[in-house]
């Protein structure tokens, strides 16, 4: 079986965060988003993957990933450009997939507990043309949604319903058999939208009487399209993959580090109180006088003192210097500056992108 990621798309709703590159490359508990997902195809048997590239800084996401051999895979690059829709996104991988199964996995999506069950299903119990996955969501009218008839059989997929059917909502992973998808995506037209959805060529394989099986997913799964998304998903990330306390750098004798936290290689902490679960990259220095509270993630070469730090994502080379403030629920991107300036109320709730200078 192969693989496909989708990494495009522009990334609006994370603003500023994402003018300067990917969404998927976001770093939460440790990883970039999209490498979670890369390294769940891989543990499921998936290690030939086409990453499809958007217009936003496709030379950032080719640059971190490489050829793939750093995480055991194959990776191979497609240029979709402009976002013309899922569907479009996985018609151009045609060539590629060949006459070989595939699953098509979308690169802003966390599922914590895997696919390996469902690659199983869908390789050695089923020769279904296709195969989704659902689970149930409270806000159904944000997803492509499923109606079933009164046996439970899947009758049809809607895109973003005013009305939902269901509240079963699509989780933005796909199985697909080579030739049917390439088939009926040739038919489409674009959707209000004015995309190719992938919702109406699934649609298109049940009105042909093709076989489209479902699974149901019963553990966690995240859509991080939000900063609210990506504070959660952080959260359940460092809950799900940090079971004990990993102490690869320098702790000072006035350190206190108290339940799971991670703290990389070549990291000093100096006289401050680490309160997991939280992640802390390498090459980092941090201290005095810091408070780092539960469900904090940081990335690497960071420098911070004297300042409290609580359910926040902080990316690579950010400098948090004598705020003597308490910062929560937050994202702050790479090369980002925050300096005390003269004396302000207590409390910040900051989203910040990359490359900028904050005073305080």
């Amino acid at each position: 079986m192969k693989g496909v990621l989708l990494h495009g798309g522009f990334g609006t709703r994370l603003r500023p965060l994402t003018h300067t590159g990917p969404k998927q490359l976001i770093r939460i508990a440790g990883k970039p988003v999209s490498q979670w997902a890369l390294e769940d195809l891989r543990d499921s048997g998936v290690r030939s993957v086409a990453i499809i590239l958007g217009e936003l800084a496709p030379e950032r996401v080719v640059e971190y990933y490489g050829d793939g051999s750093r995480l055991g895979m194959r990776l191979t690059y497609i240029y979709q450009g402009y976002p013309y829709g899922l569907a479009h996104a996985v018609y151009i991988t045609k060539d590629y997939v060949g006459d070989e199964p595939f699953v098509v996995y979308l690169g802003d999506n966390v599922l914590v507990e895997g696919i390996s069950n469902y690659v199983k299903k869908f390789l050695e119990e089923t020769d279904a043309a296709a195969m989704i996955l659902l689970t149930r969501v409270p806000d159904p009218q944000r997803f492509g949604v499923a109606e079933f008839d009164g046996e439970g059989k899947l009758r049809r997929l809607v895109e973003k319903p005013k009305h939902p059917p269901s509240n079963y909502a699509l989780v933005g992973i796909y199985f697909f058999r080579p030739p049917y998808i390439f088939k009926v995506i040739e038919e489409l037209k674009p959707s209000w939208r004015g995309e190719l959805e992938i919702t109406d060529a699934i649609q298109k394989l049940l009105d042909r009487g093709l076989r489209v099986e479902y699974a149901i997913v019963r553990g966690w799964w995240k859509d991080t399209g939000t900063p609210e998304d990506i504070l959660e998903a952080n959260r359940l990330l460092l809950d799900y993959k940090y079971k004990e306390k990993t102490i690869k750098g320098e702790i000072d004798d006035k350190t206190r580090i108290e339940g799971r936290v991670y703290i990389g290689r070549n990291t000093k902490i100096i006289d401050s109180v680490i309160r997991g679960p939280a992640y802390i990259g390498e090459n980092n220095v941090i201290g005095p006088g810091v408070y780092i509270g539960p469900y904090t993630s940081i990335g690497d070469n960071c420098r911070i003192s004297n300042v409290e730090l609580e359910n926040s994502v902080l990316m690579d080379n950010v400098v948090l210097e004598t705020l003597e403030q308490r910062i929560v629920d937050s994202l702050i991107g790479s090369n980002t500056v925050i300096q005390r300036k003269e004396k302000k109320p207590r409390g910040y709730r900051l989203i910040i992108g990359e490359n900028a200078v904050v005073e305080i």
